[in-house]
């Protein structure tokens, strides 16, 4: 029977802001940055980003999982760590304010647990922090050993073995590696440990009722640290049974998930999930070092025992195995300051009690604030058109996209997209500084984060982000065709980048990745940059048809049956073929038309100078490809 959970809180909205202010005054190192609620980032109190000489590394998620991430910033661990909400990614913003406050020349390196949320999330700070100069580095930990292979993009889950990687790039960094050599260390070091979980019981969120999904005498095999349910349920057995069942998983070779053989040297991380006793974790530390030793061959040089990445107050634990060599044993070993660590964290001085500053943005529109022009130039009405025209098929298509998402997802697609495209037309009109395209393009990114939702947000949000910074990077006074066909190729590439979707996934990539391989072929061609861009509209629409005979292996869709699958294309992919072959026809019909008084001229006039052509087709039409 559920009942009401006892916490020792205040308000449940509060619990990560109060959480904070109680770590900082508890270790004189660390210090928070002053955005609360919504951003909750813990810092080094010694490190300032414009003068930080060593790469910065970073890591965060959802909170409830203490000591991670904020126990494990200090020197020669994290240097910042974003805290989400019980179990939510962390927003973009306090991502951001996170690399702005800590990051120095020398980049930063983002290590994320794989989780759909917190990839999307860090991988738009990401762009976004690129975008401002800075150099960023992204690596992924997926550690989970107790699901078989999956279907689709997800992946294995990050868990406790996260913290191994955080101190090896930690102890990287402090030694002043360039980013690339940190980044190659975490990424050694994600792919050489394994992680798996028990739970004796589930935990319970702050302010909500326990649940009684778990029965007496009962627990759960490879669990998330989510409270999500495990991979199996199975009867209580002594510790001695479920240890040598939990290592034999994570160094299976039918599955081979970690490259660990007999004879190897290796790491062991024992870590408890929040309510389980020091006692329980020393006997499971006990029975696993034999284990390994008697039943699997390995030298176990490292043991750490104790609570590193928790869920709450559930009661059960995991074992991380990591394959070790001599340089990975010197990065553990590395002294640090980090106090969760095991190895002695030290500080000195009391806690500071003035809350560091949110760094500016460096935007080069940060200082201004942008607005409609008071009169468009050509290439500003055609973009106004094109966008105008590609969101106002969205708000039409609204009920259509809901529908075929009802069948293939959760319903909700036409929605979210109807609330981004309301936003655009609205802002359009205020703030798009129509006469920049890349600046209008950054601006759409706005309208969409502000108010779209779940993973299309995110991934409009990347795809527009990716796209400005490109075109920032390769346009100079005029955007060309060509300009825009490699936004487009950009924007792509960062959606499949932290998506982890490609071609053939069921996703808005088969509508959009068609497109652009058939823009770039005519433009390479020589084709008129409106006849390329109405041609690449039609395969677009065909590549979104194509969806129908898909097997999904992205989001929702991998988890429906293939017949209902086959009865709609994927919604995703007819609302990017609907923008897209609207923008495509608004470009066409505006191109032959006066605007305020002045008349421009067919683009296929044989008399139309080549250069005017390029000029007045290339720099507006292709532009809401971004939309």
């Amino acid at each position: 029977m559920a009942f009401q959970s006892k916490k020792l809180i205040n308000d449940p909205n509060d619990v990560v802001t109060e959480f904070i202010e109680g770590l900082i005054e508890t270790y004189p190192g660390l210090q928070y940055l002053d955005g609360f609620p919504e951003v909750k980032v813990v810092l080094r109190a010694d490190v300032s980003g414009a003068k930080y000489d060593k790469v910065a590394v970073i890591s965060g998620g959802g909170s409830g999982h203490e000591p991670a991430h904020a126990g494990f910033v200090g020197e020669g661990m994290l240097t910042a760590a974003i805290c989400g909400d019980v179990f939510a990614s962390p927003n973009v913003d306090s991502i951001l304010a996170g690399i702005r406050a800590v990051t120095g020349p020398m980049g930063c390196l983002l290590i994320v647990k794989n989780y759909t949320g917190d990839r999307l999330n860090f991988g738009l700070a990401a762009e976004q922090a690129k975008s401002e100069g800075y150099k960023v580095e992204m690596v992924i930990v997926g550690d989970d050993c107790a699901l078989p292979p999956p279907r689709g993009i997800a992946g294995r889950r990050g868990l406790a073995g996260t913290i191994l990687v955080h101190k090896v790039a930690g102890a990287a960094a402090a030694c002043g590696l360039p980013l690339s050599d940190v980044a190659a260390e975490a990424k050694c070091a994600s792919e050489m440990v394994g992680t798996m979980g028990v739970a004796l019981s589930v935990c319970t969120l702050p302010g909500q009722v326990t649940s009684d999904r778990l029965g007496p005498g009962k627990m759960e095999l490879g669990l998330g640290i989510h409270g999500e349910p495990g991979a199996a349920v199975a009867d209580l057995q002594p510790v001695d049974v479920v240890v040598s069942h939990v290592l034999k998983e994570i160094l299976s070779s039918e599955t081979n998930y970690v490259s660990i053989t007999r004879g190897s040297r290796v790491v062991l991380l024992i870590n408890g999930l929040g309510a389980t006793p020091l006692m329980e974790l020393m006997i499971i530390a006990g029975k696993a070092v034999p284990g390994l030793q008697l039943e699997h061959g390995l030298a176990v040089d490292r043991v750490y025992t104790g609570s590193f990445m928790t869920s709450l107050d559930m009661a059960g634990f995991s074992i991380s195995v990591m394959k070790a060599d001599q340089a990975i044993l010197d990065r553990l070993d590395a002294p640090t300051k980090a106090p969760n660590w095991p190895v002695g964290a030290e500080g000195n001085g009391p806690p500071a009690k003035i809350p560091v500053p949110l760094p500016p943005s460096h935007s080069i529109q940060s200082d201004k604030t942008l607005s409609r022009p008071e009169k468009l130039s050509p290439q500003g009405h055609m973009l106004e058109a094109a966008i105008e025209a590609a969101a106002t098929e969205i708000v039409t298509l609204r009920d259509n996209l809901n529908e075929w998402d009802s069948k293939v997802g959760d319903g909700d697609c036409g929605s979210t997209m109807f609330r981004g495209a309301v936003a655009i037309l609205e802002d359009m009109k205020k703030y798009y500084p129509l006469n920049d395209p890349a600046e209008t393009v950054n601006e759409i990114e706005s309208s969409i984060r502000r108010v779209m939702g779940g993973t299309s947000g995110i991934l409009y949000s990347i795809f527009c982000k990716a796209a400005y910074a490109k075109l920032k990077a390769d346009a100079e006074s005029v955007v060309t065709a060509l300009h825009w066909a490699d936004a487009l190729e950009a924007a792509i590439t960062a959606v499949s980048k932290y998506g982890g979707a490609s071609a053939g996934y069921r996703t808005l990539l088969d509508a959009l990745i068609p497109a652009l391989s058939a823009l770039k072929e005519r433009l390479n061609a020589g084709d008129d940059p409106v006849d390329a861009f109405i041609i690449s509209a039609e395969a677009v629409s065909a590549g979104a048809e194509s969806t129908k005979h898909m097997q999904a292996q992205a989001g929702r869709s991998t988890y429906v049956p293939g017949d209902v699958l086959a009865s709609v294309p994927d919604p995703g992919a007819m609302a990017a073929a609907a923008w897209y072959r609207a923008a495509a026809l608004a470009v066409k019909e505006k191109a032959s038309l006066p605007i305020e008084g002045i008349t421009v001229p067919n683009p296929n006039s044989p008399t139309l100078p080549s250069r005017l052509k390029m000029i007045m087709l290339a720099c507006c039409g292709i532009g809401v490809l971004l939309k």
